[in-house]
């Protein structure tokens, strides 16, 4: 009972610090956006772990992938019938999908790409890249760049980066079906920090695509509770903070042609997975 005068004041400064942490945390939107208004979209109970997004062939449709099934999924946010679906490899951990002028292509935890044959068809069948990287190594984002005719894998948590405070992005050649054995470009954790202002260690990216009007690189980090814009070289430019009440878990990212961005939420612990359209409203 002695002990109860003393821990009272420490436990009020450490509230007292937690809530002014809380308070000097800016959230603010990158011009075109505003990130509080969305139009929300639930999904279905099966993709209560949507991890990846693409819209095809508008933005009434979306294909989308959850990380433990190997299945490819078209939702229809117009509609409540289920979702078809075509399996294209065993379950397993799959984090996004993305689309190419050549095809439509998974991207494993593993750093594994699966490109997928014929992918709304009965006669659906993939082919299966491995990444030749030793070490332990988790990824959660690709994109297509057209410029660089490549599909990009960024890290979410790769052994080589973690000393150096970087994150690191990877290419696989559309042209030769390789990946390349060094890294295409690195992100500064500290930068993203200092643009974001906050103590953040390490940047762990859940989710890329690249603006189609802009040409710059949109990044979600469901981690870091961020959304983060780079050049194409990965020079970030823009870092805006993330409210979880309505970015429960944001793990997937997708434009329409228009500029209009999807971000996709899994349903987690605490809430229904969603679907959240943010208008685009050029300069």
């Amino acid at each position: 009972m002695k002990l109860l005068p003393l821990l009272i004041p420490i436990l009020c400064c450490l509230s007292c610090n937690y809530y002014s942490d809380r308070e000097q945390k800016v959230y603010s939107s990158p011009a075109g956006y505003d990130l509080k208004e969305p139009v929300r979209y639930r999904v279905r109970e099966s993709m209560q772990e949507i991890s990846g997004i693409e819209l095809f062939p508008d933005e009434h449709n979306i294909i989308a992938i959850n990380d433990e099934e190997g299945k490819i999924f078209q939702i229809d946010v117009s509609t409540t019938s289920a979702y078809p679906s075509r399996k294209f490899a065993k379950d397993g951990d799959y984090e996004d999908v993305c689309r190419t002028d050549s095809g439509w292509f998974v991207l494993k935890s593993n750093g594994s790409l699966y490109e997928i044959h014929y992918p709304f068809t009965d006669s659906i069948s993939s082919t299966h890249y491995k990444l030749p990287k030793e070490g332990k190594r988790e990824f959660e984002t690709t994109y297509y760049d057209k410029g660089r005719n490549s599909i990009v894998m960024i890290c979410k948590n790769c052994a080589d980066d973690k000393e150096l405070g970087i994150t690191s992005a990877y290419s696989f050649s559309l042209a030769t079906r390789t990946f390349d054995s060094a890294a295409t470009y690195h992100f500064d954790a500290r930068e993203i920090a200092r643009l974001a202002g906050s103590d953040m260690r390490f940047f762990k990216p859940s989710a890329a695509a690249i603006h189609p009007i802009e040409k710059r690189l949109y990044i979600v980090a469901s981690v870091n509770g961020l959304l983060v814009i780079a050049d194409l070289n990965g020079h970030v430019q823009e870092a805006y903070n993330l409210k979880h009440r309505l970015f429960l878990q944001p793990e997937g990212l997708a434009f329409a042609p228009n500029g209009d961005m999807y971000i996709s939420n899994e349903g987690g612990y605490d809430g229904v997975a969603n679907i959240l359209k943010f208008t685009y409203k050029p300069r």
